[in-house]
């Protein structure tokens, strides 16, 4: 779209012919005749750059200019016919990028228009580089480690894009706010994002969630009800545990995917909106698709643009980095001072295995911060993490005999968990010694058995995700064929 340009002028015909300057360049103009209708095109017309008089019959204009929100304001060009150079000191001070002394030439006109035109552009790029890249940081989304910054570089390629963006990753690894960073690095930005667990819905309540529904649709429907597509329109919808969704109500997302309408619950009219669609799950979507629980027609309509979220213990210095973050956000919350970590807590930081992953290592910030008023951080803060990779040697050798710590060996580690194994043998030979893999296998067969073949059970008392799990399974299962 072309720039929008409020010219500020009491004098009907300057103001037209600073119009009629501007007619060349294709720019979008108005014209405000007084401070008011100033202010209020400020807020209607949002414009790029303001041509600014002084003398304004109802106020000054350099009022107007100091009202400016500084960090969102466009550019500003002061004209007067009394100018002097307190004035024009003062201007600039206030946010001016140039100052014109009436009467102006046509080219000079221009000139300085289009200046403060590409001031304007240059000032929104230094502003987005420094919101998404600066400290290691991609919108709300923190890490400067290889694997975060291939992260970045696939939401930056898909930004202008409307293809769906499916997100994967364990619990805690922040998969919502990389969908917020895949919406505000869009051209979709200031419209709306609507975020839906799918998890945390009932399932008979899920439709009327995602669409809506009409008064009287259901026992409990007493008025009508936007739903968060329609809240979504022009913007992002972003669907979380996906795979949680009914099968049922699969197909039905699947059309609204494919055609951009769908029906609001208890009616026969199609509402058509625009919406970006990103979506997340910690299972492994294909073998939800091999297990019946996900229509392979829905997964390949959505799995356009994957995005794979590491755990955090595959982040390296990523941990030091959203903790001095999550200190500093979080010590304003809970009104604290913070100064720092020392050396000997980011060595905790980093060797732990951080099982939750980011949220874990939230809980365990806000914990220390509500606990102790020191502004610097030491490990006697620490709360006990449990099976922690960091334990120390007498720690490690007080463990019973019959207790094995391992970490197994797969690309997504049960990295410092505590198996249990039952009682060795009295004599124990070489010939009783089995790969750790098998070990590892048994054991995670016999706690899905025990838990009734309740995955996500299982996962929650062996203390990992269940995406972990999942994996596994199917990596036994490629195993079995080959």
């Amino acid at each position: 779209m072309p720039p929008k340009i409020l010219i500020v002028e009491d004098t009907e015909s300057l103001a037209l012919m600073y119009q009629s300057y501007l007619i060349p360049t294709g720019v979008n103009t108005r014209i405000a005749y007084t401070g008011e209708q100033a202010i209020a095109a400020l807020e209607e017309f949002q414009p790029d750059l303001i041509i600014l008089d002084v003398m304004l019959p109802d106020m000054n204009g350099l009022d107007i200019l100091s009202s400016l929100n500084a960090d969102n304001s466009p550019q500003v060009i002061v004209l007067t016919g009394h100018a002097t150079k307190e004035m024009a000191i003062k201007a600039i001070k206030l946010g001016a990028s140039d100052f014109l002394e009436k009467p102006i030439e046509a080219d000079r006109f221009r000139i300085t228009v289009n200046n403060g035109l590409k001031l304007k552009d240059l000032k929104q790029t230094v502003k987005t580089y420094k919101s998404t890249y600066e400290n290691g940081q991609y919108f709300d989304l923190i890490g400067s480690s290889a694997e975060m910054q291939s992260v970045y570089q696939i939401i930056k390629s898909a930004s202008a894009s409307k293809a769906t963006v499916f997100i994967t990753g364990e619990s805690g690894t922040g998969k919502e706010l990389c969908a917020r960073a895949v919406h505000l690095a869009s051209p979709r930005a200031n419209k709306p994002f609507v975020a839906l667990n799918c998890a945390a819905i009932p399932k008979d309540l899920i439709e009327s969630e995602i669409f809506g529904h009409l008064k009287g649709a259901f026992t409990g429907a007493i008025a009508n009800r936007e739903g968060a597509a329609g809240q979504a329109d022009g913007g992002t919808l972003f669907l979380d545990e996906l795979c949680e969704m009914d099968i049922n109500l699969q197909s039905k997302l699947l059309r609204f995917i494919q055609t951009g309408c769908y029906q609001q619950v208890g009616s026969e009219k199609e509402v058509k909106v625009d919406v970006r669609f990103v979506c997340a799950t910690n299972r492994d979507p294909l073998l939800e698709v091999k297990e019946g629980r996900f229509r392979e027609d829905l997964y390949y309509r959505l799995h356009v643009i994957p995005v794979t979220l590491p755990p955090l213990n595959q982040r390296g210095k990523d941990v030091i980095e959203i903790a001095d973050a999550l200190f500093k956000k979080i010590s304003k919350e809970e009104g604290r001072s913070y100064r720092g970590m020392s050396d000997a807590v980011k060595n905790m930081f980093l060797k732990y295995s951080w099982p939750g992953n980011v949220r874990q290592l939230e809980n365990t910030i806000r914990n220390i911060l509500v606990l102790h008023n020191e502004d610097y951080i030491e490990t006697n803060m620490i709360p006990a993490l449990p099976h922690s990779q960091n334990q120390s040697v007498e720690t490690a050798a007080s463990e019973p005999s019959h207790r094995v710590k391992t970490q197994f060996e797969d690309s997504t580690p049960i990295s410092s968990e505590i198996i249990s194994i039952d009682e060795k043998p009295a004599e124990f030979s070489q010939s009783d010694i089995e790969p750790l893999w098998l070990v590892e296998k048994r054991y995670i067969e016999q706690s899905i058995d025990a838990c009734d073949n309740n995955i996500p059970k299982a996962a929650a008392l062996l203390d990992v995700s269940p995406s972990t799990l999942y994996r596994k399974i199917k990596s036994w299962e490629e195993m079995q064929v080959s």
